[in-house]
């Protein structure tokens, strides 16, 4: 090591100008060194979280105790699947995911309302475990909110092996004027339990992203469940009442009335 380069404290020194930023981020700074190496036990942290992405891409619906919970909303579920038939084929072939197998068309035409405003989809996408952890606690605070304004909801839709374009075909079949599609988001280093809320107006097969909104990063430690609620909610009237999303939507809820 040249002469002119002191060592790094530990990062648990009181002298280490970054260790006080460490309680603000999930992020891998001042980690310190050993020599020209990270220390062990941050090199195992590593490795530990790794692991968790990996296994949140490979985890799957907690069925049974969403389908609990999701009956406690009062609100009628439809579980359905896309054209992978297993994991693997879901993540080599995206395109599969995109699309619903015919079981599950059939079972939305039949139990599609006569209309509808909005249909919420929960969908495993590549972390099933953030489904399973957030899916229910936001949407507790965000339905009272839209059935307090009178929209109509239509059932909600499980689906398995799902991408995030899924939800227009299935918006489509349900009759809605707009999809909420919460999915788990692709796991990162430090939130492999990330959710994610689409949403769509007028929804349809073949729309593409810029037709579409996102609220990301939905989880205690990045955006809490009642701002998430907050801003979904301003964000679907303002797409319903504007009859447009994507690109042309904007959160503008919190910029000053003049």
């Amino acid at each position: 090591m040249p002469e002119n380069l002191p060592a790094l404290p530990s990062p648990d020194s009181p002298e280490d100008p970054w260790a006080g930023l460490r309680a603000f981020t999930g992020a891998r700074i001042a980690l310190g060194r050993t020599g020209t190496s990270v220390p062990l036990r941050e090199s195992l942290a590593f490795r530990m979280a790794h692991a968790h992405a990996r296994d949140a891409v490979y985890s799957v619906l907690a069925t049974e105790e969403l389908l609990a919970e999701l009956g406690q909303l009062q609100l009628a579920v439809c579980q359905v699947k896309s054209q992978a038939q297993n994991r693997q084929e879901y993540l080599q072939r995206p395109d599969l995911g995109r699309k619903l197998d015919e079981e599950s068309k059939a079972l939305l035409v039949e139990q599609a309302p006569d209309a509808c405003d909005i249909a919420i989809i929960l969908a495993d996408g590549l972390s099933a475990t953030a489904i399973n952890e957030h899916a229910v606690p936001l949407l507790r605070l965000l339905l009272p909110q839209l059935q307090q304004v009178g929209f109509r909801l239509a059932p909600i839709t499980l689906a398995e092996q799902a991408r995030v374009a899924i939800g227009d075909e299935i918006g489509e079949l349900l009759k809605a004027r707009l999809t909420l599609m919460l999915i788990g988001e692709r796991p990162g280093l430090s939130s492999p339990s990330s959710l994610g809320a689409y949403f769509t107006y007028a929804p349809k097969p073949g729309l593409t992203d810029e037709a579409r909104n996102c609220v990301s990063n939905i989880r205690p430690e990045g955006l809490g469940y009642p701002l998430a609620a907050d801003k979904l909610f301003f964000l679907i009237q303002e797409a319903l009442r504007r009859k447009l999303s994507g690109v042309g939507l904007k959160d503008e809820s919190g910029l000053l009335s003049a």
